[in-house]
Parts: C-alpha cells; structure tokens; sequence
C-alpha cells in the first residue's frame, strides 16, 4: 500500500509537470528523462507516429545512442519497438540475451544489453509512439511494478504530447492567419490570392519597416510598379514622394540630367538651375523602372548614390545628398546582363538586396477570375455600362490564355470587353483577342472541357467542398456550378 502510494504520489507530480510544458520537443525531453531516471535506465529514445517515415514512425528524442540513423544500436531495439507499436502491449525483460522472445536478435547479443522495456504511448485506442529503455549493468529496477507504473506513465504521456503538439499547431497556424490578415489589410488593393502571389506580398511585407534597397523583376506587364508603390506606401517613407523613372524611356543623352539635375550654362540649354528627380524624391522612395536599360555611364553614379546618399547635377562641382529609398525593377535578366558586361555587377549586388519576383499572369490561373471581376466592375463604372458580371464559357477563354502582356494586356482587354458589350453580361465574342492568341485558344480548345472540370475540382477542395465560396473565387453563379456538377454526375 505504502509503494502504491508512493507511485500515486509520483504520477500526480510527474502529471502536473509535464502538463505545464507547452513546448512539445521539451515536453518530449522531459518524458524521456522521467522515464530513464525512474529506471536508472542507460539509454532511451521516444519514438512517435510519422505519416512521411517509411516505417511509419521515426525516432523524435534519445538520449546516450551514438545516433538517430538505423544502425547496430537501434537495430537491437527494433524487434521490441515492432511488437509494442503492433500489440499495443508493454515489453519487459530482466535478462534479453537468454529471453527466447529475442534469441535472434544477433545486435542486443553484440551489445550485450541486459534489461529492456518499452512501453506505448496510446491516446485513446491509438498507439501514438512508443518509449524504450535499455540497460546492459543493472536489472533491478526493470520490475512488473515499474513497468505498470511506466505503462499509466505512457497514457498520461502520449495525451500531454498531443495537447502539446496541438497546441503548437495552433500557434503556428495563428501567426500565419495573422500575417496573412496584415498582409490582406496593408495590400487591400492588390488583386490576388494564389500562392505565388500570396509569396510576393509576404516578401513585401518584410521590407516595409527597412530602408533596404529592392529589386523587382518580372515580366512587363506583371505589376511592378504597383508593388513598388505598394512598398512605398506602407513602408516607414509613407506620406513622402515617390518618384518612378523609366530608364527606358529617356534618351541617353537626357537621363543623367532629369535624374541628378543641371546648373545653367552646363549644356547648351540650360538656361537656369534644375532640379533633378534625385531631389524631388528627397525623403521618400525613388522608383527605377527597367534599370536594366540604364546606360554604363550612369550606373556608377547610381550605385554611388545608393551607397553614400551623393550625386551632382550635370555641371556642377559641389556634391548633394539625397535621403532616399531605391526601389528598382527589370524584365531582364541582370544576372545574364552582368556576364555580357551590359550592367555592372556591383550595382546588381547593391540593388539585390532583396529581390522580389513577380510570376507571370499564366502562372497565376486562380487569380484571373478575382482579377476579371475587379476590372469588370471599375471599367463598367469608368464607361456608364450596365456589366454584372462574365459568362463562364468567356471565363474559360480567359482561362486558357496565355497572356503575354500579363496583368496589363488583361486589364485592357477587360475594359475592350465592356465598352464592346450590348448586353449585362460579358460573353465570349466580345472579346476581341488578336491572331496569335486565337490560335493559342484553338489549341487548348481540345481539352477545354478537361480544363474546367479540373479547375473546378480543386477550387472545391481548395473550398473545403463549399459550392458558394468556390463559385465566388471562380467568378461564375452557383447555379451554374451546381448544374456543372451534376452534369459531370457528382451529386
């Protein structure tokens, strides 16, 4: 009675302890500790379910074994394990090389263990993992008690572990569902929900409270700008100028001046002082658009503004300062420009200090009908047209498409679309796409059918098999979705 007691009062302990843990790999620690030092045990390891092991299960937490892999050492304990993990039912042996349950067992021979037992982790009527111990100089503590006691242990255990992991889960799960509403709230205005595009606005993000510079790339068209403005807006610069140049779009000759300035009498020209757009962004965020095409001559000067925040207007002598934000942005590769010696490879690494790529519109299907929808609505109120809305068969072809012009060649199309409109609804031939795009559609016109049922059917799984939300995300009515499914016998 007095030893019962003693376990009672052990288990209580044992329980308020490990239920105070949160941390499910300390919590781990802790019950492999309590378990070993309860039975003066040498080595340990706690071993809990893997859906992704090929075993099933994989080694989480040991103590005084040489390593996780599967080797000699765990090779002498894999028998016992297999059959607790099986049975459900505890081991215990006093002397493992004589007992014939393991005489085939050629490692615990080699390793000359003793004592053994292993104990399930069970939750319920599952067997969540398993804890063994091993002994090769003592086998006085390995006794039918101590295995009873470690067995209610074990119970006890595998639901702290549970709690603990789900738990862990939960606060995971909860800082992605903030950071997803932070970023939903801060880019309120920017169409997407794909996750290549849920990527690019986390980038962005992270680099609103640093006056870090930032290269965007991607193809035209792909919005660039937009997060460049994004960025700026939100970002610590908020409230200050934001000044974009196209690189591309100046002349050679007239770029180092529009960007830096000039004194009177510095070209022929200049009959008085400018500033440059270097100054009118002072304080806020210069934007470079296609920095790709920025001539060699001005490059240095770029990168010496970048690094110690000075330039000079054209003719002049006295250095300036400037306290701004670069934000810069290609549809070229830099990286092959700087092998061909067309851009210097300092400014890249300068620029680069953190990059955002923007995927093109093909790659971004899921986020067409939300796209359609945001464009169908502005243009239909810009031109006074009555549009609620895109029949699905024009939703396909827009699904289909490859959008070489990205964003920007949608956006127009749309807005093509609505003026072009005599009805309410947009429908498939007021859309006007030119030759090369009408042979791209006759070619995935085959399988269009394929197409639709498999965007569809993940939309749904993506929906957790909500019929409202997916025809929402889809951009279609749910009438129209519920006829498809039972078309395709669904029902």
């Amino acid at each position: 009675m007095e030893n019962q007691k003693d376990n009672f009062n052990a288990l209580f302990e044992i329980t308020r302890t490990i239920n105070s843990i949160l941390d499910p790999n300390v919590l781990l620690e802790k019950v492999l500790e309590i378990a070993m030092t309860h039975l003066s045990a040498e080595r340990g390891f706690v071993m809990l379910a893997d859906s992704l092991s090929e075993s099933g299960y994989t080694v989480v937490c040991l103590k005084n074994f040489n390593s996780k892999k599967i080797s000699n050492e765990f090779a002498a304990s894999s028998s016992v394990v297999t059959s607790v993990l099986q049975s459900g039912e505890p081991v215990l042996t006093v002397d493992a090389m004589s007992d014939e349950r393991f005489e085939s067992s050629v490692s615990i021979m080699a390793q000359k263990i003793l004592s053994i037992i292993c104990i399930p982790l069970r939750a319920g009527e599952r067997i969540s993992g398993a804890v063994y111990l091993d002994s090769s100089k003592s086998r006085k503590a390995f006794t039918e008690d101590a295995l009873k006691f470690l067995t209610v242990f074990g119970s006890l255990a595998a639901i702290a572990i549970e709690n603990a992991q789900r738990i862990s889960l939960l606060e995971k799960e909860n800082v992605r569902l903030k950071n997803e509403v932070e970023v939903t709230h801060l880019f309120g205005n920017i169409i997407g929900k794909s996750e290549k595009w849920k990527k690019v606005l986390e980038i962005a993000q992270r680099v609103l409270d640093v006056d870090a510079a930032v290269l965007i790339t991607g193809e035209s068209g792909t919005g660039k700008e937009v997060i460049a403005r994004a960025i700026h807006e939100n970002g610590t610069r908020k409230g200050k100028s934001f000044v974009a140049v196209n690189s591309s779009a100046l002349p050679e000759n007239l770029i180092e001046s529009e960007l830096f300035g000039h004194i009177k009498g510095s070209f022929t020209g200049a009959s008085s002082d400018k500033k440059g757009l270097v100054e009118v962004a002072n304080g806020g965020t210069l934007f470079l658009d296609e920095i790709g095409d920025l001539p060699l001559s001005l490059q240095a000067k770029i990168l010496r503004l970048i690094q110690e925040k000075e330039y000079r207007r054209v003719g002049d002598s006295n250095n300036r300062t400037a306290d701004i934000r670069i934000i810069a942005a290609t549809n070229k590769d830099l990286k092959e420009e700087v092998k061909t010696t067309r851009f210097r490879e300092d400014l890249f690494f300068r620029l680069n200090v953190i990059g955002i790529h923007l995927p093109p519109l093909r790659e971004r299907k899921d986020d067409i009908p939300l796209l359609a929808s945001y464009f169908v609505k502005r243009a239909a109120e810009n031109y006074k047209r009555p549009i609620d809305g895109i029949h699905p068969d024009a939703m396909q072809l827009l699904l289909v498409n490859q959008w070489q012009g990205n964003v920007r060649e949608f956006q127009n199309l749309i807005e093509r679309a609505v003026v072009l409109c005599r009805g309410n609804t947009l429908m498939k031939e007021d859309f006007l796409f030119d030759s090369s795009d009408q042979s791209a559609l006759q070619k995935n016109a085959v399988t269009l059918a394929d197409f639709e049922r498999q965007l569809i059917e993940s939309t749904l799984e993506e929906m957790n098999g909500n019929r409202t939300r997916t025809a929402e995300k889809l951009g279609v009515s749910l009438r129209w979705l519920q006829y498809r499914i039972k078309e395709w016998g669904n029902e």
